[in-house]
């Protein structure tokens, strides 16, 4: 039985990256979101031994949205995910996509020489992997 090659998580990570600042308010993390047409925000670190966080739509619906919260008075820190867990862009799709199944995960930074360089997805595994072959 052969191994089908997916690719690497750099053949589909989104290189466009938006960091912002843990103390932002919610609301205005959004429009930044809406602004850079991004689904996910990472935060920036405080200090060089703190960890990066990431702010997903899932996270405001959940966590402000559900709770009845007004999004001008809920800090990013509030609600971010931080730590997160990171990927290396040479690391294979189909390894990444058992890493977020395993850790119930969807998004995750990909880091490489300790620097972010990039956004995954389980929207970008599937749509450079597998939807390229229904066209």
């Amino acid at each position: 039985m052969s191994t089908r090659d997916w690719g690497q998580v750099r053949d589909c990570m989104r290189k466009e990256v938006t960091e912002v600042d843990g103390t932002l308010d919610v609301l205005s993390a959004l429009k930044v979101m809406k602004e850079v047409g991004a689904t996910s925000l990472i935060v920036k670190r405080r200090n060089e031994k703190d960890e990066y966080g990431m702010l997903l739509f899932s996270d405001v619906a959940k966590k402000v949205i559900a709770k009845d919260k007004a999004p001008e008075r809920v800090s990013v820190y509030e609600v971010m995910a931080k730590p997160v867990l990171t990927v290396r862009p040479e690391m294979e799709i189909r390894y990444c996509a058992r890493l977020f199944k395993n850790f119930g995960i969807s998004h995750a930074p990909v880091v490489d020489n300790g620097k972010i360089v990039g956004i995954v997805s389980f929207y970008l595994l599937v749509l450079h992997s597998i939807l390229p072959e229904l066209e």
